[in-house]
């Protein structure tokens, strides 16, 4: 995607302070069920300057998809590193407020404590709407892996455990899993193990993820937004 001009009331400082507010909101113990009914997943994709987030909705013992729903609009906040899940809240968000069935715990594509500001997308997301989330990423955006145990290493940053290096799928490259809001770690990781089936990533956010790319490739961006 290219680069858009910042628009005029656009800060990094202001941004940097909203980040570190919300930062501190983050809740890292499990405010979810015990038993879990239905699972969230969102994920987003771009096309030009318009942005398209998809939110599904699963059944957590079958993973069959009970709904789903997709949020578009304009892009007006700039790509800056650290700084993307401003870009990406307010699409991945009206995604999951349209849903009709409500997720107990929302997987989302991207960081959640994992993030050099501890507010990546599953973060900020999960404190602006106040539900449980979980980042489950594809690549590393800080910190320094620990040793395996089983299937799993901490990450760990500046003394701290962010999160966790997590092997789905013999022979496959680690996922990033780190709490978003309202769950603990390894609750976190034994939600996204469940939601693997023979896949390298959950089924709630691979759903998400060919949602949101089908749709932009048959061309929903011509629709207005």
């Amino acid at each position: 995607m290219r680069s858009l001009r910042a628009p005029e009331w656009f800060s990094i400082e202001k941004a940097r302070r909203a980040q570190s507010l919300l930062a501190k909101r983050v809740i890292t113990k499990d405010m979810l069920p015990e038993d879990i009914k239905y699972v969230g997943g969102a994920d987003i994709a771009y096309a030009g300057d318009k942005a398209l987030a998809a939110a599904v909705v699963m059944d957590f013992d079958t993973m069959e998809l009970v709904d789903h729903a997709i949020y578009k609009c304009r892009v007006i906040f700039p790509y800056v590193p650290t700084l993307l899940s401003f870009r990406e809240a307010w699409p991945v968000s009206q995604a999951i407020l349209s849903l009709k069935v409500k997720p107990d715990v929302v997987l989302i594509d991207g960081q959640g404590l994992a993030h050099p500001y501890r507010l990546g997308l599953a973060s900020h997301v999960g404190v602006v709407l106040d539900i449980p989330t979980i980042g489950v990423a594809k690549k590393k955006l800080c910190g320094i892996i620990g040793k395996y145990k089983d299937h799993w290493a901490p990450i760990m940053d500046r003394g701290e455990v962010i999160g966790a290096a997590l092997i789905t799928r013999k022979g496959a490259n680690p996922i990033f899993v780190s709490i978003g809001h309202k769950v603990s770690l390894e609750r976190a990781i034994e939600i996204v193990l469940k939601s693997c089936r023979g896949h390298k990533l959950p089924e709630p956010i691979r759903a998400a993820h060919n949602m949101a790319t089908r749709a932009a490739r048959r061309g929903i961006w011509h629709q207005s937004s």
